[in-house]
């Protein structure tokens, strides 16, 4: 099974800690969305050429991160938990989910592709992030994780977009909530550590090349 990934893209980081959780060994192809080799080399598979793309075995192929975690879970877990099929435990997992892709990770991206162009994040841009985060602080607060009271694939696509505000150095001290979670997720990956040192050394590498205005 192969993944075309960079570990710098929060996607593909979701879908390396699910493949993690899930016990999947995945040959990973790493990918450069800007060189054009790469490009070419990834449209044969996906026409939209977006990374994370997974190619099973047998050439079944997905992209889109969500659709390639919840297609390993139900294909490859040996139990529901990190996708439970119960109607009202998924129902919030999803909801987490769709929250995630709609409102967490698209105000963070918001803000961290307007320090990329060299400007600053206008108010209304700071007062979404904010806004999230205090929902984000609310969710993790009614119970241990995010959508119920064990791991799932929401706790580990809203650690990804947690992860990112290390771009712009976001201070998390008015979120205890957020905090505490972040330690209960990441100890549910017993090599969490190194896998954060990879993604931080990447992060600076790609920021020193293509904006190194930026402080990381």
């Amino acid at each position: 099974m192969e993944l075309y990934s960079d570990i710098v893209s929060p996607s593909c980081q979701n879908v390396l800690l699910v493949a993690k959780k899930l016990g999947i060994a995945l040959n990973i192809k790493k990918t450069n969305i800007m060189d054009a080799t790469d490009v070419a080399e990834l449209t044969k598979v996906n026409p939209q050429h977006l990374i994370p793309t997974f190619v099973e075995d047998d050439g079944h192929v997905i992209w889109e991160s969500y659709a390639i975690a919840i297609y390993l879970v139900e294909k490859y877990g040996q139990d529901d938990a990190l996708y439970p099929k119960d109607p009202k435990v998924r129902s919030i997992v999803n909801q987490r989910l769709f929250f995630d892709i709609g409102t967490l990770y698209k105000n963070i991206l918001a803000n961290v592709d307007v320090l990329i162009e060299k400007q600053q994040p206008s108010a209304e841009l700071r007062g979404k992030l904010e806004q999230a985060l205090d929902l984000t602080e609310k969710f993790v607060t009614e119970c241990r994780f995010v959508a119920a009271d064990h791991l799932t694939l929401a706790d580990i696509f809203m650690l990804g977009s947690i992860t990112a505000l290390e771009w712009f150095r976001y201070d998390l001290e008015r979120y205890p909530g957020i905090r505490g979670w972040v330690e209960r997720v990441t100890a549910q990956f017993p090599d969490y550590s190194n896998f954060h040192k990879e993604i931080r050394e990447a992060t600076k590498q790609y920021v020193a090349t293509h904006c190194p205005h930026l402080e990381y």
